[in-house]
């Protein structure tokens, strides 16, 4: 079993009243994860962003909860999906 940790990106927006999710961005590092969530948000006009870890074996497909490193603007409270 080989783990393996992924960071990422992920907007948000409101569309029809409702926040959705958008595309993930896999990055390099914590820092750089946070910095394109900040980005997105800040520069892009998301309306949030959060960047995030999760680690596991991409082989078997095992997975642990995403760990939150850092949230910005207007993100839903339950994370729990990611």
């Amino acid at each position: 079993m080989t783990e393996v940790t992924y960071f990422v990106a992920l907007p948000f927006d409101v569309t029809d009243g409702s926040v959705v999710v958008g595309e993930p961005i896999e990055c390099p590092s914590p820092a750089t994860a946070i910095d394109r969530a900040q980005g997105l948000w800040k520069i892009l006009g998301h309306t949030g962003a959060v960047a995030f870890s999760r680690s596991g074996d991409p082989a078997t497909g095992n997975f642990s909860d995403a760990t939150v490193l850092r949230k910005f603007g207007d993100v839903p409270d339950d994370l729990s999906a990611l």
